[in-house]
Formats: C-alpha cells, structure tokens, sequence
C-alpha cells in the first residue's frame, strides 16, 4: 500500500496508441510527455536519455519489446520469434551499463517463450497479449518494489537534519517511488524532519535538473549544491547520511553508479556519515566478481563542452565516463526490496536473492 503524504511523478506508462514518455531532458523548463509508436523510437529515447535510471530503463525496455511484438506484421510464431530477436538487440545496444535492462530483455524473451507453449505454437494474438501484460507486470512490480525499499531504508535515515544524494534515483528513474528519493520520500511521510542536499551532478546535471524538480514537487525541503561542495558539506557533521541508487552491482557488493558517486562515498566514509545504497535486486548481478568487469559507458564528448547547446569549453580532448564504481567496502549497507544486506556482502547477496526466488517472484 503507498505510504500516506508520498507523491511521485509519473515518468512513463503504457498506453493502447503506445508508449507515452516524460522527455527528461527537458526538465525543469518543460515538462513534455510524447508517445512513441514504434519499438526503434523507444530504443533510441532509451539511448538518447529521454528516459533514465536503471529501473525506469528495464520498464522502457519491457514495454518497447512488447510493442515491437504488438506490431510486427510476422505471419507464424517462428518468424516472430526471429523478429524477437532482433527487437531484442536493439534494445541491448542502447546503454551498457545498467543491468536492469539486460534483466528486462531477458524476462521478455522468456515471457515468449512461456506464451508460445501455452498457445500450442498457433495462437499469434494470444502471444501478443501476454507480451503486452508482462511489460505491465514489470511497471507495476517495480512500484511496488520502490515502496518496499523505501519502508526498510527509512528506518536507516536520521529523525531530522540533513542527507545527501547523488544523480537521481527518484521516481523519473525507476517508474515507481524511486529507491534512493523512495527511502526519503517515506521517511519524509513518516514524519523525519529532512532536508537534501543534492549535488548539482555534471555534466548532465541530473541532481539539478531532475532530482531538485522531483523533490520541489513533493515539497520535501532541498538544497542544490554544485559538486565540489560534497566534501565541505559533509564535514560540517551536520549530514546524517547519504542515500544513493545504483545502475549494476557485483556479487562483492562493488557498486555502479553516476560518476561522482565514488568520491562522495570516500568523503563520507573520511567523515563518519554512514553511506547507503538502494537498490532492487534485479540491479544485483552476480555473474560478475568484483566491480572491475562493470563496463562504463563513454558519453559524447559535447555533454562536457556544452550546456544547453552553449559551448562552455575550448575545443580539446575530453574524457566522459557516466558511471564509477564504488567499491563494497565504503559502503554501510545496500537497500533492497526483500530486507538490508551488510558486510560481508557476497554472502548477504545471495541470501537476498534467495529469499526473492523464494517468495515466488517471476523476476
């Protein structure tokens, strides 16, 4: 059940003439929602950043799949299935690091492959609609899994003063609450008296422009600090903890998440404020050892040397990571939907997902 007083923005949903999208990158001048009709536009506002935040792109991807099958003018199961596959790909390539829409891929492809037996190989529409239901299962799975990340990480945040974030991790990431905004959103509603610090998170200003929006419409109190503000703020021990989100996490524990997230996990921990990361368990992978094999995504160039179409710098080399790993050990416990893991992580992790296979989850 959504906690009384907690208030989200609505970033995408489903829709019979299509996919309907919050263009993100509008924010905060305009907010502009449009409907995209084909799988490939989909898939390109994945990549382009019209929508954002791991969650939110495993939703987008579940739907974009599921409409392209919608569509597709494939006569037999076989040759949909083969058209599966390249509808598939294409979402594969649109961003890299976030584990989320790997995961929605592949339940989408196994969501086929359960449709097809059921239909006895024959029935294409029947097919069709289980692809378009499972894509709304992922949406509202998802909003339910935010509201239960928020309920465990609220007990973690302090009664009052501040806490700090990094990116956004909000409900315009995630489709729901949010998971880091989530945990403070339901504090908030449980009555802590909070008020966030929010990095300004260049060069796409995320923290400025999506996460100070989100918050300002909820009403939460906020203060909108530039980047390297993070190690003077939380020396001033006023900060009672940082609450951020992440894009993929290693069996280890190592966490992916927008770049500047590692050196504001280094400064709290220099500081003594406890630095938490909300997640969902399908952000866990752990087919991966360490944070060493998270791929990071390179971003163009102009996200550096521009703002808003203005070139601010000269023209020269540019380096553009969108994500860092912060590794396990500076952080103080990861949030997730089925409970809190804590050091040492290999072994919490599992149980988590353990006891989410456990309950009889279809993820």
């Amino acid at each position: 059940m959504r906690e009384m007083g907690v208030h989200s923005v609505e970033p995408i949903r489903w829709t019979e003439a299509g996919v309907v999208m919050l263009d993100q990158r509008r924010l905060p001048a305009e907010v502009v929602y449009a409907t995209y009709t084909d799988y490939r536009e989909v898939a390109r506002a994945i990549k382009e950043m019209v929508i954002r935040g791991a969650p939110a792109i495993g939703v987008a991807a579940a739907m974009g799949v599921a409409l392209g099958v919608r569509q597709s003018k494939s006569e037999s199961i076989t040759d949909l299935g083969v058209e599966l596959e390249t509808i598939c790909e294409t979402f594969s390539k649109t961003r890299p690091t976030a584990v989320d829409l790997f995961w929605a891929i592949d339940r989408m492809k196994r969501t086929f492959r359960e449709a097809v037996r059921s239909a006895g190989g024959l029935d294409l529409a029947a097919v069709r609609e289980a692809m378009v239901r499972e894509a709304q299962q992922v949406h509202a799975e998802k909003r339910a899994i935010d509201e239960a990340i928020g309920r465990y990480g609220a007990e973690l945040m302090p009664q009052s003063g501040e806490v700090m974030t990094q990116c956004n991790a909000g409900a315009l990431a995630t489709a729901g609450i949010g998971t880091a905004l989530g945990v403070i959103r339901v504090a908030t509603a449980q009555g802590r008296k909070l008020r966030v610090l929010v990095p300004e998170t260049r060069p796409y200003l995320q923290g400025a422009r999506l996460t100070a929006w989100e918050l300002q419409q909820d009403g939460i109190p906020l203060t909108l600090i530039t980047d390297n503000m993070v190690g003077h703020f939380l020396k001033t021990g006023r900060v009672g903890a940082v609450v951020v989100g992440a894009d993929r996490i290693a069996a280890n524990g190592d966490t992916a998440n927008k770049i500047g997230t590692y050196q504001i996990a280094v400064l709290a921990k220099e500081n003594n404020v406890p630095f938490y990361v909300a997640a969902p368990i399908s952000t866990l992978d752990l087919t991966i050892a360490s944070g060493e094999q998270i791929p990071i995504e390179e971003r163009a160039a102009e996200e550096v040397t521009h703002i808003q179409g203005v070139r601010i710098a000269p023209d020269v080399d540019v380096a553009n990571p969108a994500f860092d790993v912060t590794p396990a050990r500076l952080i103080a416990a990861i949030i997730t939907e089925q409970g809190v893991a804590r050091a040492p992580y290999g072994e919490a992790l599992r149980g988590l997902v353990e006891r989410k296979k456990g309950v009889g989850s279809r993820e």
